[in-house]
């Protein structure tokens, strides 16, 4: 059962300029540690609370196929570590040596991308400088003519900018749902314990809720629109109205939107769509708070 979310001592907290904060990371339990580090480095209590969980495809069959004919496309296209993942995973499952992927060009988005692509054994051919859809569907624009045979693994209901941009360009893009994004099961409770001071006695279905007094929160970090729009409704779930004062911290342009599109501004964006970028706009934010 997940541990109760209690105050921290301060003494137990590196001094350094968001001393005094409290911040709370919404990436998976397994993504949040990098992010939480350096937060912690800078003083701040972090408060980590996972909106969102990596569970398989509601089939592989269409990823097993495709995995299976991977000598008839010239080029993959990975969109985040949790797709080089689901298909390695496949593959060992499919008993095929990941050095096949040696033998079809690879573009990805983002350096965590890359990383765990070259753990797999691939180099990637493409790794556009901004860590966006966008960037990448202009990167790899030179290397499209007609009929060039893409795969294309990602999440389930992810945007559709890079599919729809590469067959626009004349090619054929075949999308595979390598995974899915979930609110976890305990999400509810936790935000609950978090913001008891605004919560009913008992949560629906959750049980009671501790009682008692946290300090509010003083941001939220959003690592991608799925952590935000879980985050949200998370709330709603709770029956808990988004605390006025509590800031958005944005990793990057396409979280920014997502938040805008819920009427909520981020106090930062990262300038650069990563880590060491999101803990650099939460100090811009928080520094001075």
């Amino acid at each position: 059962m997940t541990a109760p979310l209690r105050p921290r001592s301060q003494t137990s907290l590196t001094a350094g300029p968001l001393s005094g904060c409290r911040i709370i990371v919404t990436r998976t339990r397994e993504q949040a540690s990098t992010l939480t580090g350096g937060l912690r480095q800078l003083g701040a209590e972090v408060i980590e609370l996972p909106t969102i969980e990596i569970v398989p495809p509601a089939s592989w069959q269409p990823l097993d196929d495709a995995l299976l004919s991977l000598a008839s496309y010239q080029w993959l296209v990975v969109t985040s570590a949790n797709a080089v993942r689901a298909i390695a995973a496949r593959l060992a499952v499919l008993s095929i040596d990941p050095a096949a992927l040696q033998d079809i060009q690879i573009a990805t988005v983002g350096p965590s991308t890359a990383a765990a692509l070259r753990e797999l054994g691939a180099t990637p051919a493409l790794i556009p400088r901004s860590y966006i859809a966008e960037s990448l569907v202009d990167a790899i624009r030179p290397h499209i003519c007609s009929g060039t045979r893409i795969l294309l693994a990602r999440a389930a209901a992810a945007r559709d900018v890079v599919p729809d941009s590469l067959a626009a360009l004349g090619a054929s893009v075949d999308i595979v749902d390598a995974y899915r994004t979930v609110i976890p099961a305990q999400a509810t409770l936790r935000v609950c314990e978090l913001f008891a001071h605004s919560t009913p006695d008992t949560a629906p279905g959750t049980g009671p809720v501790p009682s008692v007094t946290l300090p509010a929160p003083d941001a939220a970090t959003f690592t991608s629109s799925s952590t935000v729009k879980h985050f949200l409704a998370v709330l709603a779930e709770a029956g808990i109205s988004r605390p006025a004062g509590l800031r958005a911290i944005s990793i990057g342009p396409v979280t920014s939107a997502t938040l805008r599109e819920n009427d909520w501004e981020p106090a930062a964006e990262a300038v650069n769509y990563d880590v060491p970028g999101l803990i650099a706009a939460t100090l811009l934010a928080l520094r001075s708070r």
